[in-house]
């Protein structure tokens, strides 16, 4: 088993476990490249996290080693802020524990529903 899937069936990684229908939750969008759930602990009328099923870390590493799966993501998260809150919406990805990242499979938070004040934090 090569080092990239022994990684990406970590059995620690939340979100391949939300993949794999190993653990409950509210799915919103599934498609072969990208998921998107209810965030359990919401912090905005909408709170969606979309992810890759494929694991990496961050949204740089996404960016680098599947470009096409980033832009999938992107388009689901304003497919369902169109859906579920006007088009109007804040993206967030979290890149390291000091900015509150903890699952390190990357997820854009899709908030949206409330006014948002700048900056963020």
């Amino acid at each position: 088993m090569s080092e990239v899937s022994r990684v990406q069936r970590a059995p620690d990684d939340l979100f391949l476990r939300i993949v794999a229908g190993e653990v409950p939750a509210t799915i919103v969008h599934s498609d072969d490249l990208v998921v998107a759930f209810e965030d359990v602990n919401p912090q905005a009328p909408v709170h969606v996290l979309v992810i890759p099923r494929e694991r990496h870390e961050n949204v740089a590493q996404l960016a680098a080693a599947a470009p096409a799966t980033l832009a999938r993501l992107v388009e689901v998260a304003q497919r369902i802020a169109d859906e579920r809150c006007g088009g109007e919406y804040r993206l967030v990805f979290n890149t390291g524990t000091a900015v509150g990242q903890s699952v390190f499979h990357v997820h854009g938070h899709v908030l949206g529903g409330r006014g948002f004040t700048w900056p963020p934090g």
